[in-house]
């Protein structure tokens, strides 16, 4: 049954005054199921939107919420969770500590810009690189954000290993410090908001 017919069960219930009981049931089940597929429209709206640039500010008003920030929240508890959270608030508090990690991670590369660019000139210039590795290291070097080199770093330190042990130590030990800095941040959002 498609949603209009569901609606038009619903309505049809209410409206009549002497609905017997079984009429009341089904209508209360279409109801369920109306609902649960509406359910699941909001948050695939909100992604279109959100695809399309409508910020969360402009959204807030459109699902009945203060502000932008409660409309990127009520986003994260309906739409399905790609990272095995099983409640909304999981999906929530997991987004907000991505975040965190990445906001450290991203001020620790711009404070070491200089040293990351030189490791990642020197990987650029090692040969044994597949070329789909180099060329995203070399991308990676022109972008204004030294925070982009991490990635493809860390994707070349494999095969660094083979023919580049030093190089691929220094790789390593970033790519390990940036994990580190990644849960410190991780956990001490969690201390203050407990």
């Amino acid at each position: 049954m498609d949603p209009e017919q569901r609606l038009r069960q619903v309505s049809a219930a209410l409206a009549e005054s002497g609905a017997t009981q079984e009429t009341l049931v089904e209508a209360l089940v279409a109801l369920r199921e109306l609902r649960e597929e509406i359910s699941g429209w909001e948050p695939e709206l909100i992604s279109a939107a959100r695809a399309q640039g409508v910020s969360w500010a402009a959204l807030a008003p459109a699902l009945g919420v203060a502000s932008r920030q409660a409309a990127e929240r009520r986003y994260l508890r309906l739409k399905p969770s790609a990272s095995g959270e099983a409640t909304g608030e999981g999906r929530v508090r997991a987004q907000r500590d991505r975040r965190a990690g990445e906001r450290a991670v991203a001020t620790w590369a711009r404070e070491n810009s200089g040293s990351l660019r030189q490791l990642a000139g020197q990987v650029s210039a090692v040969g044994g690189l597949d070329s789909e590795s180099a060329v995203r290291v070399r991308q990676a070097l022109g972008d204004d954000d030294a925070a982009a080199l991490l990635s493809p770093l860390a994707e070349a330190n494999q095969q660094l290993q083979a023919g580049h042990q030093q190089l691929a130590a220094e790789v390593a030990a970033v790519t390990e410090h940036t994990a580190r800095l990644r849960r410190d941040a991780i956990d001490s959002r969690r201390l203050v908001s407990e």
